[in-house]
């Protein structure tokens, strides 16, 4: 009779699927045989395969924004001999992105943190450029939401306006009654406290080369006191004395108690 001899463990940290496989002993093999060969330890018999924790995935976070910055940051510091050449905030916007998507995927990290690109006619009507989600297991529905507008040195963004489709020229006219700022804030209001939003920063006045971030989810508590344009977001800065790193922002967002207001200046190059 064939015998079972043994059976491989599954790893479910493997980006495949795995097919167990087994071996068969020699039907004519005497029974002693089995007990003479070498037997795995009582103790092997008591480890289990580690078990994926909920905030694994933010050092690859952290890899992902690396490499995004880093990228962007060759074409902030860029300049034109000539003088002719100058990236538009729509490309470095664009070049942030592409970068940080390629290396999620890459670091297979879309299953635990997501990713979604807003279409032009929702980056108008909801101010936001993309939204990053902490997924739940196994429902993969967001857990925490980070609701992203980019913005540009001011210089930067003196170019001609695009051509409008007709599905742009209505998202406008609908929200021509609040800025960008005003339109994300609501935006991540909306959706309640587990929803953050991130005024990133391609550069500063004082500062070109390097990328900055404001993060809140209590930007509200000042709709109807003051004005939410680009000087209030600033002016976050002034009174910061520290810069958190992306792994320290998540690091904040994650452990923070339910409910609980939360305002971070990050630095993310």
């Amino acid at each position: 009779m064939g015998e079972t001899i043994s059976k491989p463990t599954f790893n479910p940290f493997q980006n495949y699927n795995f097919l167990s496989s087994f071996k068969r002993g020699s039907p004519t093999s005497p029974s002693y045989d089995r007990y003479n060969s070498p037997q795995p330890s009582i103790f092997s018999t008591l480890r289990r395969p580690p078990t994926a924790k909920p905030n694994d995935f933010i050092p690859l976070f952290s890899d992902c924004i690396s490499a995004a910055s880093s990228r962007t940051q060759e074409y902030l510091l860029f300049k034109d001999p000539e003088n002719k050449f100058h990236p538009s905030p729509k490309v470095l916007t664009q070049i942030f992105l592409m970068t940080y998507i390629s290396q999620s995927i890459s670091l297979n990290m879309t299953d635990t943190f997501n990713c979604t690109a807003m279409t032009p006619e929702q980056r108008i009507l909801l101010g936001a450029d993309w939204v990053w989600a902490v997924l739940e297991k196994p429902t993969k529905n967001p857990r925490i939401q980070i609701v992203v507008q980019v913005l540009h040195l001011p210089d930067r963004e003196d170019v001609p306006p695009e051509a409008c489709s007709e599905t742009i020229q209505m998202a406008q006219k609908e929200s021509s009654n609040k800025t960008m700022y005003e339109r994300v804030v609501d935006f991540s209001t909306s959706i309640g406290k587990d929803c953050y939003a991130l005024f990133l920063f391609l550069g500063k006045k004082n500062d070109r080369g390097n990328i900055y971030g404001v993060l809140s989810n209590n930007f509200e508590a000042a709709i109807g006191k003051c004005k939410i344009d680009r000087a209030f977001i600033e002016n976050f800065f002034k009174g910061s004395r520290y810069l958190h790193t992306p792994t320290g922002m998540m690091q904040a967002i994650v452990t923070k108690k339910e409910g609980e207001p939360l305002t971070l200046m990050i630095k993310f190059s």
